[in-house]
């Protein structure tokens, strides 16, 4: 069926053109189980309070090194210098090396634009939520 004759949106595309090529790729519906594990991957590498203070450091300083990023961030150099190796292992984080400094930055915009859209998305959720609790209990 045609999205006219029945209305509806293929899922492909309303989510994206990486999307729509899985779809056309598979040979089943869904996506396939290797797509699921990168994004279990991705978003569990969000899931860390000391990633994101990492992640939102390098949004808004194209590059730092892990001094720099302990300074942005408050954290300790090596509380630091643990989550970059999996931020990097994770293809979040690209790392180059100037003499004896290592400078992170962002692998890709993906990264900044999932963090913009996570941080819009949990300030409107977590502000309207934050607010009804408050007018609840006053």
């Amino acid at each position: 069926m045609s999205k006219s004759e029945n209305n509806v949106t293929p899922i492909a595309t309303r989510c994206c053109a990486a999307m729509e090529r899985l779809m056309e790729e598979s040979n089943h519906p869904g996506i396939p189980d290797w797509s699921v594990e990168c994004l279990n991957r991705l978003f569990s590498s969000l899931a860390d309070p000391t990633r994101l203070r990492i992640i939102h450091a390098l949004v808004n300083n194209d590059r730092l090194n892990v001094t720099e990023l302990a300074e942005h961030t408050g954290l300790s150099v090596s509380a630091i210098s643990h989550q970059l190796r999996l931020l990097r292992d994770r293809f979040l984080l690209e790392a180059d090396r100037e003499g004896r400094a290592v400078y992170y930055s962002l692998a890709d915009d993906h990264v900044r634009t999932l963090f913009c859209i996570g941080i819009e998305h949990a300030y409107n959720d977590c502000t309207n939520s934050l607010r009804r609790e408050a007018e609840r209990n006053a």
